[in-house]
């Protein structure tokens, strides 16, 4: 009996024959100097921010996002669209940058291993970036928990800044999944050991010291929204910050090397620069303004991405990245698969393997949406349609003549089984749209306006709910921000990402709800509000059947398991 079988290699497999090239050798073919790279081995480096004023006068490349739609259990693949795209814009003859987040670390992470993408549009050494990397996750661990222990510290030396202990906002932070830490109690063990309090943990990319580390123009402008930062209240009510504790420099001096955009490849030599990213369901989900901006510089085109879907990391990227980064977009990719939007057209996960244009039809209202929410801001928009093996021909072909009779650009991305080749479609579309399209950029709300009026527009313009329920203690919270000053900033939802919604059993494009904000707080340092609905985990719990589990080594070195 002949076995027709035929086995798909796993993501670290396709990374592990991958035939890379020195990181020298792309920086140097992509105007990159000796002294401006910083190597941590022998294919991955650090650039050093002397380049930035090399280039100032060098004009920016084309600015393009890559969203998605509402995400599923299905999968959409936006790393993958990103980096497939990068790939295929250079077959195409355009030179074309990839800016991605850093992922936090596989093996403690429970679920998988992070944003390297797959198949054969990845970014190499797919173990390094999913593991240590250059310790950037590790260097805003030791920032975050050098303020946590200076706040405690102080108290035990006299409290002279009156900090009310029932009133600390600053959390410790780890890069693992550990829902025992969620709620802690420190200083046990007597008056040597502190105080006793409550506190807790969070996961490390849920810290602000990350989210400032995304939104910081150079190592100075870190350094002073650090010294911004909310950590804790006084008897009286009054804000505490980390510059009264007078820790924000040497905060600055741990993160002076994280600060630095990390240099890598593709499968197919693309440079990426991999740098920042907190998850956009807790903060704003994109990777670091410096990261993006050295891109326009290196490229004719930089390809970047947003976590989740256009409702939340494409809204945080155009209204608060690009605010504080004074970036301008030349057009937006949404990724969808036929698989997710059948979900949303109410299928179960056991039977997206089967044809439903019913489904097709249905579940399209959420692909819509999200087109709709891109032009909301003057930009123009494309769907990349990542094909699966069971996506059937009249599917497709449903799907694109939807596309075209709402007037969106659609392309196919085979870019998970060919690479770049299996991108060309998608590039020249997306060339042609560039190139035909005259944006006209701008933000969805006033930032100047009252809190309310922003959360109620993000509501109603990008989520499609008709209004906004205010819990008594977001009510206080929101009023506390007024009166001391610092209401003034963009709003950053904290919500599902698996609804339009904050229920995430709402799939599709749901009407008729209200969204409740349960808790509002600042983060003065990265320059925005975060308003908490639903249950959303700032220190997530391991599956199970742990990631971990399934990871191993060998006595070559040789690592499995890791996605």
């Amino acid at each position: 009996m002949i076995n027709l079988e035929i086995k798909v290699p796993s993501d670290i497999e396709i990374a592990q024959k991958a035939q890379m090239k020195p990181i020298s050798e792309i920086a140097k073919q992509w105007g990159i100097e000796e002294d401006e790279l910083e190597s941590y081995g022998k294919y991955k480096a650090k650039i050093n921010l002397s380049i930035f004023e090399r280039l100032k006068d060098k004009p920016d490349g084309k600015l393009v996002l890559v969203t998605a739609i509402t995400p599923t259990a299905a999968g959409e693949g936006k790393s993958t669209t990103t980096v497939g795209l990068g790939q295929a814009l250079n077959r195409a003859g355009k030179k074309a940058v990839i800016a991605l987040r850093e992922p936090s670390l596989g093996p403690v992470f429970g679920v998988k291993g992070g944003a390297a993408g797959c198949g054969f549009a990845q970014v190499v050494p797919m173990e390094d970036i999913n593991l240590h990397f250059t310790g950037d996750m590790h260097a805003i661990t030791a920032a975050n928990n050098l303020l946590a222990s200076a706040i405690d510290n102080h108290i035990n030396h006299g409290n002279t800044l009156s900090i009310d202990p029932r009133q600390i906002v600053w959390k410790r932070v780890m890069d693992m999944n550990d829902r025992s830490l969620r709620e802690i109690v420190v200083g046990l063990g007597g008056k040597a050991n502190g105080f006793v309090r409550q506190d807790g943990f969070m996961i490390t990319v849920a810290s602000e010291i990350m989210a400032i580390l995304c939104l910081s123009n150079d190592l100075m402008d870190l350094k002073e929204r650090f010294g911004r930062m909310v950590v804790a209240y006084n008897y009286t009510g009054e804000p505490v910050t980390c510059a009264d504790l007078r820790v924000n420099g040497a905060m600055a001096v741990l993160m002076k090397d994280a600060i630095k955009p990390n240099l890598v490849q593709t499968l197919e030599n693309t440079p990426a620069l991999i740098h920042g990213g907190p998850f956009a369901n807790i903060a704003h989900g994109c990777n670091s303004i410096i990261a993006t901006k050295l891109g326009l510089k290196l490229g004719e085109y930089l390809i970047t991405e947003a976590g989740f879907g256009a409702d939340l990391g494409a809204e945080k990227f155009l209204d608060i990245k690009c605010r504080y980064g004074g970036l301008k977009p030349s057009a937006v990719v949404i990724v969808a698969t036929l698989r997710a939007i059948k979900m949303h057209g109410g299928v179960a996960k056991a039977e997206l393997g089967k044809e439903n244009l019913e489904a097709v039809d249905k579940g399209f209202a959420n692909l819509e949406k999200q087109v709709e929410n891109i032009r909301k801001f003057g930009l123009p928009v494309m769907v990349a349609v990542n094909r699966f093996a069971s996506d059937t021909e009249a599917e497709i072909e449903l799907l694109v003549k939807k596309c075209k009779v709402y007037g969106v650009e659609v392309a196919l991305n085979e870019c998970w089984a060919k690479g770049g080749e299996g991108g060309i479609h998608m590039a020249e579309t997306l060339v042609r749209l560039v190139e035909g399209s005259a944006p006209d950029f701008k933000y969805l709300y006033n930032v100047e306006a009252p809190i309310v009026e922003k959360i109620e527009t993000i509501v109603k313009e990008i989520y499609g709910g008709d209004g906004v329920v205010f819990t008594p203690k977001a009510q206080r919270e929101m009023q506390k921000l007024e009166d001391i000053g610092l209401d003034k900033l963009p709003v950053c939802m904290a919500k599902t990402q698996y609804s339009l919604s904050d229920d995430p059993s709402l799939l599709g494009a749901p009407k008729d709800f209200k969204v409740s904000v349960k808790e509002m707080r600042v983060s003065a340092g990265a320059g925005f509000i975060v308003c908490l609905t639903g249950d959303i985990m700032v220190m997530p719990g391991l599956p199970k059947v742990p990631a971990a589990e399934k990871i191993d080594i060998d006595e070559k070195g040789v690592i499995t398991g890791l996605f």
